[in-house]
């Protein structure tokens, strides 16, 4: 059976705090896992939350700042000390290379030949890979180099069976219409596909990061079924938030009301916000965007909305 969910890991901004572990977001997506922004203690958090190496297929970094990128080491040597045997592609901003080099190889260790690297540069960038999920990378407004992510599932068809059976055409031969061959009803007139069937939309998720406001953000997250969006702050410190290149409450909200977004998964808090401030980060957020609303935390399991109907 198919599963679509988003695994919290960590929820902190540059420090972490008791109750949240830095950045850490593990996507199961049916048969790929992609984990994003593996910060420090992400491979805890994997074991805490019942995630092996060999569930991640892809990595996404979307800059080196260390909150974002230092658990890397420890989730590259483990999938090396785990014999994860298939590909594990790893795509990064192409600007810090240099990073990822010195993390690749922080310590000494029985190297693997599974991780396959994407560099990702210039203002977009398709990802090759899953030929069932298409990944593209934006670049972001933050302090340094940057990248957003998007995975969207290719289109489908959704034949509408009822009408097909109105005309007689039911079981197989709804199989083989689908499959584009020649199906003709007990008339002997020819059956059109397009005359009986509709748009399946693919589903959408975004991944946005430390970024300030810009129009990247919104083209990232535009109809996504699910997007996790930086909240670093509330709006009183909105000035601090324009100052670091980062997102209020209420601005991830107005970028998640623009784009259409089903579902906002507010992260990345920063660490003077106590417990008891949770519920205004959704306040804010819903000041502007009408969705549902999910203020993170560590070890939560988010599931992907259902489709649309």
């Amino acid at each position: 059976m198919s599963m679509r969910e988003l695994v919290v890991l960590g929820t902190s901004s540059a420090v972490p705090t008791k109750r949240r572990n830095h950045n850490g977001y593990f996507l199961r997506w049916d048969s790929h896992g992609i984990l994003f922004d593996p910060g420090e203690g992400t491979q805890r958090q994997l074991r805490h939350a019942g995630i092996s190496a060999h569930d991640v297929t892809r990595i996404c970094v979307t800059h080196f700042h260390g909150d974002h990128s230092l658990g890397l080491p420890g989730v590259v040597q483990r999938i090396a000390r785990d014999g994860v045997d298939h590909e594990v592609r790893v795509a990064f901003p192409a600007a810090g290379e240099r990073y990822w080099r010195r993390l690749r190889h922080a310590t000494a260790f029985n190297d693997t030949d599974v991780i396959s690297e994407q560099p990702v540069s210039g203002e977009a960038a398709e990802l090759p890979g899953e030929s069932d999920l298409a990944v593209t990378a934006l670049p972001l407004r933050h302090r340094i180099a940057a990248y957003g992510y998007r995975l969207a599932e290719p289109d489908g068809v959704r034949i509408l069976a009822g009408a097909l059976a109105a005309r007689g055409i039911t079981g197989p031969e709804v199989g083989r219409l689908k499959a584009g061959e020649r199906v003709v009803d007990a008339d002997g007139r020819v059956v059109e596909l397009a005359e009986y069937s509709e748009v399946r939309r693919g589903q959408v998720f975004a991944f946005v990061m430390d970024t300030g406001v810009c129009d990247n953000a919104v083209r990232l997250a535009e109809g996504a079924d699910m997007a996790v969006i930086e909240s670093t702050y509330l709006e009183a410190e909105a000035a601090l938030a324009e100052q670091y290149h980062h997102l209020t409450a209420a601005r991830a909200g107005r970028i998640a009301a623009e784009a259409g977004v089903r579902t906002l998964v507010l992260t990345h808090f920063s660490e003077r916000y106590g417990q008891g401030e949770d519920e205004r980060f959704a306040e804010e957020a819903a000041r502007h965007f009408g969705g549902r609303i999910v203020v993170a935390a560590d070890l939560d399991r988010v599931p992907v909305p259902t489709r649309r109907r």
